[in-house]
This record gives structure tokens, C-alpha cells and sequence, in this order.
């Protein structure tokens, strides 16, 4: 009876875990932040507790499960509506390395040092810093690299092409919202905003959803895909 219990307590936490999963999406499994880590560590908790407590019911679990999958849920959906809970919820990338420097202050602010660094460069196959023009950690910790443009493959020095300067992208508009940090970190006021806006014939910020500037290619615009 016991083998009998644990068996069936077992698959149906394994059940209740995989709905859950498909009901919350994929972004978690891609890339799992620091909220995501914690509901991982308490699901499993909550889950292995009551399989091999006597105590313990199918009924219990699927209550602490679905308990635990609504709170989840309810701030996901704060994340989703509410632009400024993401940085708090999910945190926000960190450029680490700006114009081919590295930034102590934002590596110390993350707790990083200098080999843990570069183990996150060779995990991106590269094996020197001075190949790197921005590097950026990102919420999940990985590290994302835009590398020189002498050093991509195959490189421009092989070609025998001029270096162009690199560029780091800027988002100003995330989700119908505007990053004013962001516009005014790239030199530009809301009277520039909404004049290139005008231009391709957008009156309101709740139309993009997203909008990008670079500065060698201006700007990328996508609009809000129209609701069913």
C-alpha cells in the first residue's frame, strides 16, 4: 500500500508540475530568473514533502501546487501590465563591458569578478577580453557579446575591409511604454521622438510595441499586432 501511495502521489505531482508549466509558458524554461529560481526551489519542496510525508494526501498537494502556480501567475501578470515591477521581479541586464572597457562598478554591483567574467567569455568562445566591444549579463546570468568588428568571423582585417565603429542598439519604446533613461542616455528629447514617429505616421506610444534606434541604422519599429 505504501509503494502503492507514493506511486500515485508521485505521478500526480509529476502531472500537476507539467500542467502548471505549460499553463505559466516557456519563457521560465529559457531563461529563469531570480523569482523563477525560487518557485522552482519550492515547488520541488512542496512536491517532494508530500510524497514522503504519511501525512501528506494527493489532495494536499494539488492544493499547494495550485496555490503556489496562482501566485505565480499573479505576478507574472503584474510583470506583463505593470512596466515597473519587471525590475524588480525579473531584474535588468548589466553592460559589464562598454566600448571595450570593462565597468567595475556594474561588475562589482553584480557581484562578479574578473575570472568569473572571463569563464562567461569562453563559454562564448571568446578567449580574450580585448575581442569585446559590449558585454552585457543578462537577468538569467548568462552573457550576451558583440564582439569587435576585427575579431568577427571572418573578420573584416581578412577581407581587407575598413573597421566600421560598433554601435549598441537603444530601446525607447518597450510595449507601448517609453524609456525616457534610455532617449535621453541617447541624446534625443520627446519632441525628437515624436517627430520621427510622425514620420511613419504613428500619432500614439501605445501603438509600438517595440522601438529601437542604432545609431549607424536609425530607427526599427514594430507596431501592436492587432487584436482578434
Amino acid at each position: 500500500m505504501h509503494i502503492l501511495s507514493t506511486t500515485t502521489e508521485l505521478f500526480v505531482g509529476f502531472i500537476a508540475l507539467f500542467l502548471m508549466t505549460k499553463i505559466l509558458g516557456k519563457v521560465s524554461l529559457a531563461q529563469i530568473t531570480i523569482f523563477d529560481f525560487i518557485s522552482a526551489v519550492v515547488l520541488g519542496e512542496l512536491v517532494g514533502n508530500a510524497i514522503y510525508d504519511d501525512e501528506v494526501n494527493v489532495g494536499s498537494i494539488l492544493f499547494a501546487i495550485g496555490l503556489w502556480g496562482t501566485m505565480i501567475f499573479i505576478m507574472e501578470f503584474f510583470t506583463q501590465k505593470f512596466r515597473g515591477s519587471r525590475k524588480l521581479l525579473e531584474g535588468s541586464p548589466s553592460i559589464i563591458i562598454r566600448d571595450g572597457h570593462c565597468d567595475k562598478k556594474e561588475m562589482k554591483k553584480n557581484k562578479m569578478d574578473l575570472n568569473q567574467l572571463q569563464n562567461l567569455l569562453r563559454q562564448k568562445d571568446v578567449f580574450s577580453i580585448r575581442e569585446v566591444a559590449f558585454a552585457i549579463i543578462e537577468t538569467d546570468g548568462s552573457v550576451s557579446v558583440m564582439r569587435k568588428p576585427e575579431y568577427e568571423t571572418p573578420t573584416l582585417s581578412d577581407m581587407g575591409l575598413p573597421q566600421n565603429p560598433v554601435y549598441l542598439p537603444f530601446t525607447f519604446i518597450n510595449d507601448g511604454k517609453v524609456d525616457w533613461e534610455n532617449l535621453k542616455k541617447a541624446g534625443f528629447d520627446e519632441a525628437w521622438l515624436k517627430k520621427t514617429l510622425q514620420k511613419h505616421h504613428i500619432d500614439h506610444y501605445e501603438e509600438i510595441f517595440y522601438l529601437e534606434w542604432k545609431q549607424d541604422e536609425g530607427v526599427h519599429i514594430s507596431k501592436m499586432p492587432a487584436e482578434s
